[in-house]
């Protein structure tokens, strides 16, 4: 199938469990049904995870992401020349930590070249990285710096749960500070634009409450009446649909029950707990504000468990499903056969 897309896997942190979920997801057929699937990344750290996961898939080195076959029975790995290639299994590394920078470099020159539709990323160590002197401080900052995008946000999905993030790694402090209508309206329009891309003629968002019950009018807080209100009200005369803003205790139900297509949540716990509670191994990352398509595993290295094969693929499995999905504009639903819109 010539016109499936290509897609670069990174290989995450070679001391963690990426290897170990990149090469139980590539023996899947599943997912290899919508794209060219490559690795970027280790071809003898692929080589010892699909030996510890007992993958009869043979390894094969590419030079150019076009070469990609994406079958089972084979992993395609670009490697990057000049990358330390021992990696110690299941302890923090240094050489480790900079091998996983470079292979998302690489990944994200590729997708912003065209030469590849989509990437999604195995767990890299925020720690190492910072121990070996990289800036960056994960994922969304490399892409965003090498892309040039002025604001890149984060979703997380779970099945038919969908959270967008005004903020993430903030201080509960800075957080609330962040919930301005500024920022409030456009994170609501990002979301709805992206939705748009995706196959959503009219995307639902409902727009969390920072205070308990939407601060009952007042009585609790005025972060709603002042910020979230006008914020949502601003969409709305630009034709968005934005609903609330509705008190985080009934949103998420709202949205499982097919109310929204997806909540914009205020700060990092607020859609990260309802996303893990709802579906944990499920659960994938997407970038919104790039100008490709980046999804990600929800879950870190695991070095306690790494080399063991105890580590899930499911995430991994899920993040390349995505990935695949969003590449060719299909709606986030659309694998449950729901319509988008």
């Amino acid at each position: 199938m010539p016109d499936r897309p290509l897609i670069a896997i990174t290989l995450g942190d070679p001391s963690g469990v990426g290897p170990e979920v990149v090469a139980k997801a590539l023996a899947q057929p599943a997912v290899h049904e919508r794209g060219r699937l490559f690795v970027v990344g280790d071809a003898r750290a692929v080589e010892q995870a699909t030996d510890l996961v007992a993958s009869s898939a043979t390894v094969r080195r590419i030079t150019d992401p076009t070469e990609a076959n994406s079958t089972p029975a084979a992993i395609d790995v670009l490697e990057v020349d000049g990358v330390a290639a021992d990696f110690p299994i299941g302890e923090l590394s240094l050489d480790s930590a900079r091998a996983s920078h470079t292979w998302v470099e690489r990944a994200a020159a590729l997708a912003i070249s065209g030469e590849i539709a989509a990437m999604a990323t195995a767990p890299v160590n925020k720690e190492g990285w910072r121990g070996a002197g990289i800036t960056d401080t994960g994922h969304q900052e490399v892409l965003k710096r090498m892309s040039g995008s002025s604001h890149v946000a984060t979703m997380l999905v779970s099945g038919e749960l969908r959270c967008m993030h005004l903020s993430t790694h903030l201080s509960l402090a800075d957080a609330c500070a962040f919930v301005t209508r500024a920022n409030v309206l456009q994170a609501i329009r990002l979301t709805h634009d992206h939705f748009t891309r995706w196959g959503f003629d009219a995307p639902r968002i409902g727009v969390a409450a920072l205070n308990p019950h939407a601060s009952d009018n007042g009585l609790i807080g005025t972060t709603e009446e002042d910020e979230i209100a006008p914020a949502i009200a601003d969409a709305v005369e630009l034709g968005i649909d934005a609903r609330g803003p509705v008190p985080a205790d009934s949103v998420f139900n709202q949205a499982i029950d097919g109310l929204h297509d997806v909540v914009v949540v205020m700060y990092h716990d607020q859609g990260h707990i309802p996303i893990k509670v709802h579906g944990f191994e499920e659960s994938v990352s997407v970038n919104l504000g790039l100008p490709f398509v980046r999804t990600s595993v929800d879950h870190g290295t695991a070095f306690d468990i790494a080399g063991q094969n105890r580590a899930q693929a499911t995430s991994m499995v899920e993040a390349i499903l995505l990935a695949e999905r969003l590449a060719v504009g299909s709606a986030l639903d659309a694998e449950h056969g729901e319509s988008a819109g």
